[in-house]
């Protein structure tokens, strides 16, 4: 049902003027399918209180919910086509009116931790890109057809939510820095392990993945009351720069069953290193920073280590804000490990000083689509230092690709080998005292892997040589013979 809605939301979005690619397409369809899960939210939230006898009031006043604007129905429980805005009337109603109700929410919400000031929040930094309100209209119809009301509907709409973000790194700019495949960040978090009560933190959240996986690990049946209490409201934390990912990653949280994420927009390398307070910090840290990218001068000032490889101040941020005791995940370049530059020698020593890193899951090329770079992921415990180093390298017999992507079954053998941190022919443990104490260099030199071609002697490749010219040679005397 939501695939083939989503299929037909692209094709109209494709005819109109205002939305230019996959982003704008995810951005648009976002939008009024968070009001159309809102509307279900509140329905459910109502029929609650009716059965507590108690007395519901909408968040959402009634000239702007769901069904006055949107989707008004007749006694048929048809659309209502007399009464349903459509056209400028709709286009109208939706940039003047309706966006600027929802923003207030942001100012008279009770606390920044609520639904509301979570509406508020995207509603500020989103605009309605759709520029026909006809468009608009036949939009709006395709998803009113869409319910959120049981979890199974939940659950489809969040996995195929998930799968729309993925397409936009196909989009170019930058779209693919919001999605983490799904198998690496359910894997990294089996293996991290957290448990109700940690709070969960990323600082680089983008579309919020770790944090929906975190929460999806977490939410087993069963759970009391003070816990599902606990993971609404006191565990997921996350900041993001971007305007377009910073709502992504509200909108997937909400969409997953997370009411009112802790995730903030900002930039969190603009935090100083020094301001961060035993209350800042958290029992874990999931994250994939960006690759490549550059930080100012000024930036660079907020930490010891100064350098411009963003990753690497990320890196820096992670360890500083972990609490002692606290355990981490982190995506990472594989350079990191080998590189010779000052900056990340030093973060290196400052990680196996401060930190266990106890294991380095080296991932093959093509784990990212369209990254084009290899990564490493580092996980690590804050307070007492490294002695050994497991080392665990994927080895596939395929290549890695859109058509060909990561799956949970390629990592099954790590996380068997990981719970006792044994050797194989992929897994290895290096001491500290044995890695050279002035570059620290962790790089990944798997010292079981069999080789694959058994180098010849020279004797048996001249010989080889010699043999192929006696050959060609025969071969162009029976021609000549011919002419």
């Amino acid at each position: 049902m939501f695939e083939q809605t989503f299929k037909n939301i692209d094709d109209i979005l494709h005819k109109d003027a205002g939305c230019g690619s996959e982003l704008d397409y995810v951005e648009q369809t976002s939008w009024i399918l968070f009001l159309k899960y809102l509307d279900d939210l509140e329905k459910d939230r109502a029929t609650a209180a009716e059965l507590t006898g108690k007395t519901y009031t909408p968040i959402i006043d009634q000239a702007f919910r769901w069904a006055t604007w949107a989707a008004p129905k007749d006694k048929d429980g048809k659309l209502d086509h007399h009464n349903a805005l459509t056209g400028d009337d709709l286009a109208d109603f939706v940039n003047g009116q309706l966006f600027n109700y929802l923003k207030k929410f942001k100012q008279s919400a009770a606390s920044a931790n609520t639904i509301e000031y979570k509406i508020g929040e995207i509603f500020s930094e989103l605009k309605n890109r759709i520029q026909s309100g006809y468009n608009l209209r036949e939009v709006i119809n395709l998803i009113d057809q869409l319910r959120f009301r049981t979890h199974a509907e939940k659950h489809e709409m969040s996995h195929l939510y998930e799968d729309k973000i993925k397409n936009m790194g196909n989009a170019g700019r930058n779209g693919g820095e919001y999605y983490t495949p799904r198998p690496l960040i359910t894997t990294i978090v089996k293996v991290v392990a957290p448990k109700i009560g940690d709070k969960i933190y990323d600082g680089a959240v983008g579309s919020a993945g770790f944090l929906c996986e975190a929460f999806a690990y977490l939410n087993k049946p069963g759970l009391s009351t003070k816990d599902w209490e606990t993971l609404q409201k006191s565990t997921f934390y996350g900041k993001e720069k971007k305007s377009l990912a910073y709502i992504l990653g509200v909108m997937n949280m909400i969409l997953h069953g997370v009411e009112a994420p802790n995730i903030i927009h900002t930039n969190t390398l603009a935090e100083n290193l020094a301001d961060i307070q035993e209350k800042d910090r958290y029992e874990v840290v999931l994250a994939n920073p960006p690759f490549g990218g550059k930080e100012r001068a000024e930036v660079q000032q907020n930490f010891p280590i100064k350098t411009g490889e963003t990753a690497s101040l990320f890196l820096q941020h992670f360890i500083k804000i972990l609490k002692a005791g606290g355990k981490a995940g982190v995506v990472i370049k594989n350079t990191f490990l080998s590189n010779t530059d000052n900056a990340t020698v030093a973060i290196r020593k400052t990680l196996l000083e401060n930190c266990n890193l106890h294991t380095v899951l080296d991932l093959p090329g093509g784990t990212f689509t369209g990254a084009g770079v290899k990564t490493v992921v580092l996980f690590f415990e804050k307070g007492k230092p490294t002695q050994n180093v497991w080392y665990y390298q994927l080895n596939l017999t395929r290549n890695l690709g859109k058509t060909n992507p990561l799956n949970e079954n390629d990592l099954a053998e790590f996380i068997e080998l990981q719970k006792t941190l044994a050797d194989s022919e992929n897994s290895w443990t290096v001491n500290v005292k044995d890695i050279d104490q002035s570059t620290f260099d962790l790089s990944v030199k798997n010292p079981n892997k069999k080789e694959e071609v058994t180098l010849r002697p020279p004797r048996a490749i001249l010989e080889e040589m010699k043999a192929l010219d006696e050959e060609s040679a025969e071969i162009l005397n029976s021609i000549l013979e011919l002419i």
